[in-house]
């Protein structure tokens, strides 16, 4: 059992104040956030682009090509984002611009499926989430 208790705040380390503690935590996880709703906007832009660009969209999902751009967003993840933490933060950050950009990609054939106000709407509600 552990003895950890839930209820009872724990006492910071000698030397560390737990308000620049929890300022210092809130400011991280504030940019945390603003990332992720960048790269929604991204996958956003990418994948209206892409389906109001019709040799774009036509050279996609009109080829074999399809097969790479919806596998490849899934390829990153489980390959990519597995190594890591053996990358630099700059690569790190590389790759999550990219995901969202080929993930966009990959969602631009929903753009022709649906009315574009309706996910316009969900990209906003989701990035103010």
């Amino acid at each position: 059992m552990s003895d950890y208790n839930y209820g009872v705040r724990p006492a910071p380390h000698a030397g560390v104040d737990a308000q620049a503690l929890d300022q210092g935590l809130r400011a991280y996880m504030i940019s945390v956030y603003q990332y992720m709703m960048l790269g929604l906007a991204v996958t956003g832009v990418v994948a209206y682009a892409t389906s109001s660009t019709p040799a774009l969209f036509n050279a996609i999902y009109g080829t074999p090509l399809v097969w790479v751009v919806m596998l490849a967003p899934l390829g990153i993840a489980w390959f990519g984002f597995g190594m890591i933490d053996r990358m630099s933060s700059a690569a790190a950050q590389g790759m999550f611009w990219v995901f969202a950009g080929v993930m966009g990609l990959s969602l631009a054939y929903i753009f022709q499926l649906y009315v574009a106000a309706d996910i316009v709407r969900v990209f906003f509600i989701t990035a103010a989430t």
